[in-house]
């Protein structure tokens, strides 16, 4: 069942109920006993686990970063001294 936020027109006061969307609240304000009138709040969205807009669309500049990691970062070679060749005995 959603939640909806109420506020008493009487004493302000702001509360939730829980009831099907087809129902009407008429209890009142748990307050006062005022009258409630719904109110518009914005809605919870929270996204579990990894986020699949985190990982899926990630912004231009991240995309880019990520390409420079994924780079096979170039180390200097050490010169290594090869032993010279024996020479030929004749």
């Amino acid at each position: 069942m959603p939640v909806y936020e109420y506020q008493c027109t009487e004493c302000r006061e702001v509360f939730e109920v829980f009831h099907k969307i087809n129902e009407e609240y008429r209890d009142g304000c748990p307050k006062c006993m005022g009258q409630a009138k719904k109110i518009l709040s914005p809605s919870n969205f929270i996204l579990k686990g990894s986020g699949f807009y985190v990982n899926d669309y990630p912004s231009e500049s991240r995309k880019k970063s990520e390409a420079k990691e994924k780079q096979p970062k170039e180390s200097p070679t050490p010169k290594v001294d090869k032993p010279e060749a024996p020479a030929e005995k004749s």
